[in-house]
């Protein structure tokens, strides 16, 4: 996988405010807002920086477990394009959670939570923020 390597002025040409400060300044849009919540489309998922294939609408789920719902609010995926999402601990909240990144450019995407109950192949589940992907339908 290629890297992408720019500075950060050459990302805020780049990327809208809101998405410089999701993928370069690790925030998080709000929960339920983001256009690819409860998207369903067959296609990729791909990095809004830098154009990187990270997840297949085939690994997207939204979280239910009978009439729970995984109360995440962010589109979900049990898995990621092999390859392409780095894990690095976050202790910014005083607990340890792991975030996700795009490997080519190093992006902010969200977290990824383990151990839930989903009947998902994994038992994982990618918390990612809409705005920082991309969709392409399939064709």
């Amino acid at each position: 996988m290629s890297s992408v390597k720019k500075s950060e002025e050459e990302w805020r040409t780049i990327l809208s405010s809101e998405q410089f400060r999701i993928l370069r300044q690790k925030g998080t849009e709000p929960a339920g807002t983001g256009e690819y919540d409860k998207h369903s489309a067959e296609g990729v998922y791909s990095c809004a920086g830098c154009g990187t294939p990270l997840y297949k609408s085939t690994t997207k789920f939204n979280g239910n477990i009978g009439l729970l719902q995984s109360g995440c609010g962010w589109p979900a995926f049990f898995d990621a394009i092999p390859g392409a999402v780095s894990r690095h601990d976050d202790s910014s909240l005083g607990m340890i959670r792991t975030e996700i990144t795009c490997t080519a450019c190093g992006g902010h995407l969200g977290h990824v939570f383990k151990g839930e109950g989903f009947d998902t192949p994994t038992d994982e589940r990618h918390c990612v923020n809409s705005i920082s992907l991309k969709f392409y339908d399939e064709k």
